[in-house]
């Protein structure tokens, strides 16, 4: 007679650590906790894009190679269409990385950082080592350098400019790691339209360079999942042994490739965010209370002399949703994204009532 049939027994080893994922839905608040380009989708592109659904592109599977995306991400970033691959979503890369490169080895992660590093080591078996930032948020190089020198390290993962924190790593720092390291140096450049140094110029320098790019923060494409890789095109040929065949669907391709013949349209937009950035900063400082951090990305960390649940809640309590951090790392802190002026007014006119509210409890 057989054992009573049990799931547990099955699951491989290491993803007991793991907690899933979830996106929590809140409906009718203003949302500034996910980074997203918060201006209305330009309506000559969004027209453009729509047309794109004729004809035979969605009964068809989409090009494997998604050749004229590269080819328009290439002209765009300035490499070689071969020294691009593209991901549903920076994630599948960043994952694809790891399943290549890192599973069995040691994952280095300048903490605090962007979580999915960390969840997809262990997705794909890996070990991830955190090597912790200095007191004013930038990558320890020394440290980092040191950790990355130690048997079984594989790959290192440099944000920049960084999330959640919002400063950005300097080119001479990113340089200086490479040149040290034997492993792969992945730089996620996700918020690199709003800060920061562009790392393709070390590209053809150092084949162990990855840099991760997407299309979800300054080009308004976070639900179509468009993320990209440029990297060494021997690195782009191992990790072909793991990508899906038919990764990025057709519409998605097509809506990329779009948005970046228009992109002259998403710069107004990014100079409004810009300004905003700015507006936002100074309207933290203003706040009893309140530390705001400086920014390279669309987004500012900020510090208060409350718990960060009590804060967040508080706001969500009144509509506006923002990014709770928090934790060993990061205590007392929050996370905003730029919005709208009438967003940021709203969301600095709330966090003033929440502040004096807290003040006399």
């Amino acid at each position: 007679m057989r054992e009573p049939f049990s799931l547990k027994n099955l699951v491989r080893a290491g993803l007991d650590k793991l907690v899933p994922y979830e996106a929590h839905l809140y409906p009718d608040v203003i949302k500034l906790d996910a980074n997203e380009n918060p201006y209305p989708f330009p309506e000559e592109v969004a027209r453009e894009i729509g047309q794109l659904a004729s004809g035979d592109l969605l009964s068809r599977y989409p090009d494997s190679g998604a050749v004229k995306l590269r080819q328009a991400i290439a002209g765009y970033a300035g490499v070689q269409p071969e020294q691009v691959m593209v991901g549903n979503g920076s994630d599948e890369l960043i994952l694809n990385i790891l399943l290549t490169f890192g599973t069995g080895g040691r994952v280095l992660i300048t903490n605090p950082t962007f979580s999915m590093y960390k969840i997809h080591a262990l997705v794909a078996g890996a070990r991830p080592i955190p090597v912790p930032r200095r007191a004013d948020f930038f990558v320890d190089v020394p440290a980092l350098v040191t950790y990355a020198r130690q048997p079984e390290s594989k790959v290192v993962f440099i944000c920049s400019p960084n999330n959640p924190t919002g400063n950005a790593t300097r080119l001479g720092e990113i340089e200086s790691v490479l040149h040290q390291v034997n492993c792969l140096v992945v730089v996620d450049q996700a918020y690199l339209e709003f800060g920061g140094e562009d790392c393709v110029p070390l590209l053809n320098q150092y084949p162990n360079l990855l840099i991760l790019r997407t299309f979800s923060k300054a080009f308004s494409l976070a639900g179509l999942r468009v993320g990209y890789l440029l990297a060494n095109p021997d690195v782009l040929r191992q990790m072909q042994k793991v990508k899906q065949p038919y990764n990025l669907n057709a519409f998605s391709q097509a809506a990329a490739a779009a948005v970046l013949e228009h992109r002259d349209i998403f710069r107004g937009q990014i100079g409004a965010i810009l300004e905003q950035r700015e507006v936002l900063r100074r309207g933290l400082e203003a706040i009893e209370g309140v530390t705001p951090y400086p920014s390279a990305a669309n987004y500012l960390l900020f510090h208060t002399n409350y718990a960060s649940k009590m804060v967040y809640q508080a706001l969500l309590d009144r509509g506006i949703l923002i990014r709770r951090l928090g934790g060993p790392e990061l205590p007392g802190y929050l996370r905003v994204s730029v919005g709208t002026p009438e967003q940021n007014k709203q969301f600095l006119s709330v966090l003033t009532e929440v502040m004096e509210l807290l003040g006399r409890e």
